[in-house]
Order: C-alpha cells, then structure tokens, then sequence
C-alpha cells in the first residue's frame, strides 16, 4: 500500500511563539518514506528533535505574525492485517522495560478509574481476545461527535459522555488496556478514508512481543496507516504545540492511496 499525504498548516499569531511542529511520518520498518518535503515559513533556522521512543521527529519553528507549513509525502506501508485475536497474552512480569511506563494512568488515560469496570465486563478475556473486545466496547459506547469535547477531555469524561472524536477514542481505549494489563499508547497516524479528514489519533497495544495498531473509530485499517509519532496520550503526539496564542487560518489533511 503507497499513501499520498498531503498537509497544509496556516496559523495567524498576534505575538512571536516558538513552535513545535510533529507532522512528518516516521520512518519505520513497516513504512518506508518514498519522498517527502517539509517547508516551514520562518525567518528563524529550523530545528528537528526526535519523537518520542526515537519514533518520528519533532521540529521547533518560531513565528512571527504568520506561521505557514506545507508537507508532501508519499509512503510505501508494508505492515500485515493480523488476527489479534490469535495473539496470547504476556505477563506483566515478563514485559520488556521500556513497555511498563505505558501500563499507568497518564493525564488523559486514567486507566486506574476503569479497573473494577474491565474485571466485571471482560472477566474470562485475555491477549488479543481481551484487545478486540475493548475495542468493541469503545466503538459501540461512543458516538463520533466533536460538540462535547476539547483539548482537555480525558478518558473518563468520555466515558461518561458516551461521545467524542478519535483522541478520545483512542484516550477511552488505551485507558481499558492498560486497566487490564495491556500496554497501550497512542499514535498519530495518516490514513485514506479518515472522515472528516483530518490528523489521526489510534491506539497501540502491545501484544506477543510487538506493538499492534488498533482504531476503535473502526476508520482506519492497521496495514493503512502511515504512524507520525506515538506517546502516552495526546500530550506526546499533538501535531502542533504553540508557546504562546495562534488562530487559526487555513488546516488541510489530504492522505490518499496511490497505484502500486
């Protein structure tokens, strides 16, 4: 599968702010990065960082007045659609270490509030069973609906809403996971048929040795997915950080499958 990505970001600024930019797909082992190009309109030098697990790259800009960025790409995907569902589980004492810091509550995911709900509902359900049956849940207690969420909604006030849109999927899932001894993390992500189209947020849990991508807004498939970056909540992988004020001017995401 070859992806077409296609980004326009015009921010107005009433005073100068520094910029972090993460808008640029990683280079991975399950994607491969045919062509890409980032501009970024700014009098200051650009400074590119890495992501978080050394996956994809951030970049610092300063804007003044007026903060334009354009990114092309074209990425080839070679990642396979498994059944998770035949995936065992791993035990908490046998996971690598680097996974644990993605089994606790983080400021968006508060996984320690959905612990009692995940032994009564899922009581039985395990690896990659137990990973499907979340994500069900997800899907079919929330309805996709921007009118009563933000920047600041959590997991919990998701839940509890019944509604969101794919950060709070995202949020509510790797919450569950993680209140079942999951691993789980979030990934910004480009994929064809996201609606409306947009920046992507999915969840990845990690099951029998390796990290699965899973989108419980049910858009996007895992062998469809160009990944940008991944963190514990939408904190770590907002595709654009602002120190200071911005309005928004002009954000187009344009992400389509090409011939191969």
């Amino acid at each position: 599968m070859r992806l077409s990505i296609q980004v326009l970001l015009d921010y107005g600024l009433p005073e100068p702010a520094d910029v972090l930019l993460q808008i640029e797909a990683a280079a991975l082992p399950a994607q491969r990065l045919e062509a890409q190009s980032l501009v970024i309109e700014s009098d200051h030098p650009i400074r590119a960082v890495a992501g978080e697990e050394g996956v994809g790259q951030r970049c610092w800009a300063r804007g003044e007045g007026r903060l334009v960025a354009r990114y092309d790409a074209v990425v080839a995907i070679d990642r396979a659609a498994l059944d998770l569902a035949k995936l065992p589980p791993t035990p908490v004492t046998s996971l690598p270490a680097g996974t644990i810091p993605y089994l606790l509550p983080s400021r968006y995911c508060e996984s320690d509030r959905f612990e009692h709900l995940v032994r009564r509902r899922f009581e039985g359900l395990s690896g990659g069973t137990l990973a499907l049956a979340l994500a069900d849940f997800v899907r079919g207690h929330l309805r996709y609906d921007g009118s009563d969420t933000d920047s600041r909604t959590t997991a919990m006030e998701t839940f509890a809403s019944g509604r969101g849109v794919c950060r709070d999927y995202a949020h509510l899932l790797v919450a569950l996971a993680r209140a079942t001894e999951i691993p789980a993390r979030c990934a910004a992500v480009y994929a064809p048929g996201v609606d409306p189209p947009d920046f992507h947020a999915v969840a990845e849990l990690w099951l029998d040795g390796s990290w699965h991508l899973v989108d419980a807004t049910g858009m996007a498939r895992c062998d469809e997915m160009a990944v940008v970056t991944v963190g514990r909540d939408a904190t770590d992988i907002a595709f654009m950080t602002v120190f200071g004020t911005a309005h928004l001017w002009t954000q187009t995401v344009r992400v389509e499958r090409l011939a191969d």
